[in-house]
């Protein structure tokens, strides 16, 4: 199970994303942060059994950075930190869809490596399988969707794989972090 929550004085737009995320990513619990420090968010994975973290940190009034961590004998930053420039909400896309679990990551081709490596490292996190596109089966209804877009940026959506329709949200990554320093 993993635990996603947000820092400490998270905006209305930070809390609607965690829920979007929440309905969009399988075995994750959504807790409220509240005043608790990062120890106390630990604590709290314990108490639910989860073993993995999720934190969406704010930046100028939005999500700005989400940092993952694993739970073993304290808290374990796993790599990479994810910086985002965009992002939108379920409810600013157009489609309107049922709660719709991603099964599995696929990668759309010619991809820059870093996004690929990402795309990776999220599927050990989430263990959910990662695809390229055209391999998908159909026992997948949904995917998280790594491609670039036609300005070169970085982006990860949810989408229903039948229809190839993004049904959110959609993070627009302006960078990845992959050591622990910044």
């Amino acid at each position: 199970m993993i635990l996603l929550t947000t820092s400490r004085r998270p905006t209305e737009r930070i809390r609607t994303f965690c829920r979007d995320l929440a309905y969009s990513i399988p075995d994750v619990v959504r807790v409220n942060r509240g005043k608790m420090s990062l120890d106390g968010v630990g604590e709290k994975a314990i108490e639910l059994d989860a073993d993995k973290i999720i934190i969406v940190d704010r930046w100028q009034g939005g999500p700005g950075k989400i940092s993952l961590f694993q739970i073993s004998n304290g808290l374990k930053p796993v790599m990479p930190t994810m910086l985002l420039s965009n992002m939108r909400l379920k409810r600013e896309l157009n489609e309107r869809t049922s709660r719709i679990c991603a099964s599995v990551i696929t990668i759309a081709p010619n991809i820059p490596s870093a996004l690929k490596q990402a795309a990776e490292s999220l599927s050990k996190f989430l263990h959910l399988p990662l695809l390229s596109l055209g391999d998908t089966v159909d026992c997948h209804r949904a995917s998280l969707h790594f491609s670039v877009d036609s300005s070169q940026k970085l982006n990860a959506t949810f989408m229903l794989l039948g229809q190839l329709l993004e049904i959110g949200p959609r993070l627009t990554l302006s960078r990845l972090i992959w050591d622990g320093s910044s």
